[in-house]
């Protein structure tokens, strides 16, 4: 073989590769306008109306509306208290809360989601998954932060990764093909921290003071199991530096809510205190 016919072989297999990365990067790209919808939809959480329902609902329990009813007797001006059961106003209260149907319209755009997976499967070797995993790290970790934080916000609980590969719909082993990389997982997951951080800061400005004391526990517990980890990929430690200072924000939300006598007043509306 000549040298020409060997540069020329060399060009065949550039120009191959480069069709791939191509046509991986217009997928990817339809992938992340896909995400940035998720994401403009889900910042309606910040908003004072998304946490309407909350406060109204934790001060009518704190009066008694459900599950403690405040009523006068007589002209002794005297307070009773008298246990009843959630009424419809409580469950017509819920209905109108925002967050369940914003997570349930993010569901129906994951659909989108993973029609596109779908077709980003297609776009190379399977064998291949690391050589081009660059092309679509990013965006996959965004989308497992905002599966996450879906989750979050429908039961306030840490989705697992075999969730979210579901959600997604790829697989959690990578034996089986295109998968959720566990450090692509773990990035998601502590961009899910710092969206909480936030959430408990506007809670509190909203008026909800109890859900920032549940989010101070559901973040110290996901810092603890992060320190479980030996974390050797360095863009993935500096992004687990940050986690201190989540749980630093919040706990400074929780302090202030603690010398106000707020966090008492959110832990009788929950029915923590008798």
């Amino acid at each position: 073989m000549s040298v020409s016919e060997m540069f020329a072989a060399l060009q065949g297999a550039l120009g191959q590769d480069q069709d791939i990365r191509e046509e991986i990067r217009k997928v990817v790209q339809a992938l992340e306008q896909t995400a940035r919808e998720i994401l403009t939809l889900l910042q309606g959480v910040h908003q004072g109306p998304g946490f309407q329902h909350t406060s109204r609902l934790s001060r009518g329990v704190q009066r008694g509306l459900p599950g403690g009813c405040w009523e006068e007797e007589g002209a002794a001006g005297r307070f009773q208290a008298t246990q009843v059961v959630f009424t419809s106003w409580a469950a017509e209260l819920a209905l109108r809360s925002p967050f369940p149907k914003k997570c349930q319209k993010a569901r129906e755009h994951f659909g989108t989601v993973r029609t596109q997976m779908e077709s980003l499967k297609t776009k190379f070797p399977a064998d291949q998954y690391y050589r081009f995993h660059e092309h679509w790290r990013f965006v996959l970790q965004r989308l497992v932060f905002l599966a996450a934080f879906v989750v979050y916000l429908e039961s306030e609980t840490l989705v697992t990764r075999e969730a979210v590969a579901e959600i997604l719909g790829i697989e959690a082993d990578r034996e089986r093909g295109f998968h959720l990389d566990i450090e692509d997982y773990l990035s998601g997951i502590l961009t899910l921290a710092s969206e909480l951080a936030r959430l408990a800061v506007n809670s509190v400005t909203a008026g909800d003071y109890s859900r920032p004391l549940r989010i101070s526990a559901f973040i110290n517990e996901l810092d603890s199991g992060f320190r479980l980890l030996n974390l050797k990929n360095d863009s993935l430690r500096k992004r687990y530096d940050g986690l201190k200072y989540d749980v630093k924000k919040i706990e400074e939300v929780v302090y202030d809510l603690s010398i106000r006598g707020l966090n008492k007043e959110a832990t009788v509306g929950g029915g923590g205190e008798k």
